[in-house]
């Protein structure tokens, strides 16, 4: 099973569908209250699900905004998908019945 921060990346990579990069999933995790991410951890999270077949990544054009710098695309794979779901199904099966309030 994923982690948290993993099912809060790819999570926020399929919003994006192919035209995630490295930058967008950074603010979308710091948009969650209490998280922050550096670059550098992102890159390291993001290679780790890479590597487990969850993202696949790949270099984009380079554009005049970043300076002539590529982006780091990325996409969820099928995997990623259905890891994704397996963490939100366990998370609302633990959930039914319990109020916060």
């Amino acid at each position: 099973m994923i982690g948290e921060i993993a099912y809060l990346l790819i999570t926020a990579a399929a919003r994006f569908d192919d035209e995630a990069y490295d930058a967008e999933l950074r603010d979308a995790i710091a948009a969650t209250p209490g998280r922050k991410c550096s670059l550098g951890a992102l890159y390291t999270k993001v290679d780790h699900l890479e590597t487990k077949g969850f993202f696949k990544t790949w270099m984009g054009e380079a554009t005049p905004q970043r300076g002539g710098r590529a982006k780091r695309m990325i996409r969820v794979t099928p995997k990623g998908v259905t890891a994704a779901k397996a963490f939100y199904d366990a998370v609302t099966r633990v959930s039914r019945g319990v109020s916060w309030a």
